[in-house]
């Protein structure tokens, strides 16, 4: 029977917690976050509705001392990071100029929001001497890689290419309703394609759709990641991400049954691709012929529809022309090339802008 914590009580924090407290694999729950009467409404809900240990922790995530400390006083078999500075749709409803102009540039310009959570936990992983897999839902797709270039990365992403996937088996069983089973399906892609898949609005271009694989052999059908009903972006799409990532989290529970799935940046990888995860160990599942160096090569191209060109070694983003013209009116200085030693400077100019 196993622990877990799952950092950050937000939204989706809470889903996960509540998807994991229903699992017989699961014996003790904490829940951890800010706001002491945030986590203690999500603890209490959670504990009210399974029977399963809940305990809420009071934590800023941001403080990589407090973080070890926890990490090391309650041992837990999993790791789940949901928390980070401000949500991913904080800017949705909002019709100003500068929160058009921060939405146009991509989310990758946001990355001070994004990235500092999971960086701090895995600081604090190194520094406890954490041996557990540890699972971000903060923007992995583009934090995994930078993480990974500071010898921090993760053991997975959650949402993202599992998305993809659900949308994908839900078209292949519309279009098969006879079917006793759903085929094998294996997902590449990035979480810059992920609106388009949710839209229902395939890129024009096929080369920037999605690669979407069937059964052993991997035949490809990239169309239907696009197939499924349409859904416009909110908070909505986390009952979607919710649903793809528990059955990650799941599968690397100890002693669990092995599981081939399709979540982004594995290790650290940019993008999403096709798992295994067997004995709380994650390895690449991509179908025969399919390189990992051809897998990867996409899911970097495809980066640059979130706003970013390049990652250095050191772990410093640059952002792309594109992401920078959008902002270039505004405030020219957000889409510098952002350094990790930065990112509490630049999430304080952007809580400038976007608050003014």
């Amino acid at each position: 029977m196993s622990t877990v914590l799952v950092i950050g009580a937000g939204d989706l924090g809470e889903r996960l917690a509540a998807g994991l407290a229903a699992h017989p694999g699961v014996r003790r729950l904490l829940l951890a976050g800010r706001s002491g009467p945030q986590v203690a409404d999500a603890v209490t809900t959670v504990l009210s509705s399974h029977d399963c240990l809940v305990e809420p922790v009071r934590l800023d995530a941001l403080r990589v001392e407090d973080v070890a400390s926890l990490l090391a006083t309650s041992r837990p078999d999993l790791v789940v990071q949901c928390a980070s500075r401000r949500s991913p749709w904080e800017l949705v409803g909002r019709d100003d100029p500068v929160a058009r102009a921060v939405a146009a540039a991509g989310i990758a310009l946001r990355l001070p929001y994004q990235l500092a959570v999971p960086h701090a936990v895995m600081r604090a992983a190194r520094e406890a001497g954490f041996p557990g897999p540890i699972a971000n839902l903060s923007l992995p797709d583009v934090t995994g890689p930078i993480l990974a270039a500071l010898d921090l990365a993760p053991t997975i992403g959650l949402g993202n290419a599992g998305v993809v996937l659900l949308r994908a088996r839900a078209a292949w069983r519309a279009a098969h309703p006879d079917a006793a089973n759903t085929p094998l399906i294996r997902v590449v892609g990035h979480h810059a394609q992920v609106f388009d898949v949710m839209r229902a609005d395939p890129p024009a271009d096929p080369a920037r759709r999605c690669r979407i694989y069937l059964d052993e052999p991997g035949h490809r059908d990239d169309d239907l990641a696009y197939q499924a009903p349409g859904l416009a972006p909110g908070p909505r799409y986390n009952h979607v991400t919710a649903a793809a990532a528990l059955p990650v989290l799941t599968a690397l529970l100890p002693d669990a049954p092995p599981l081939r799935w399709s979540a982004p940046a594995p290790h650290g990888l940019p993008g999403g691709y096709p798992v295994r995860i067997h004995d709380q160990a994650v390895s690449l599942d991509l179908p025969e012929g399919v390189t990992a160096e051809d897998a990867i090569a996409f899911n970097q191209r495809m980066s640059t529809g979130d706003g970013i060109d390049h990652i250095d070694d050191d772990g410093t983003v640059h952002f792309t022309p594109t992401c920078q013209e959008a902002v270039a009116d505004i405030a020219a200085d957000i889409a510098e090339p952002l350094p990790i030693a930065d990112l509490a400077a630049r999430a304080a100019r952007l809580d400038d802008l976007l608050q003014s």
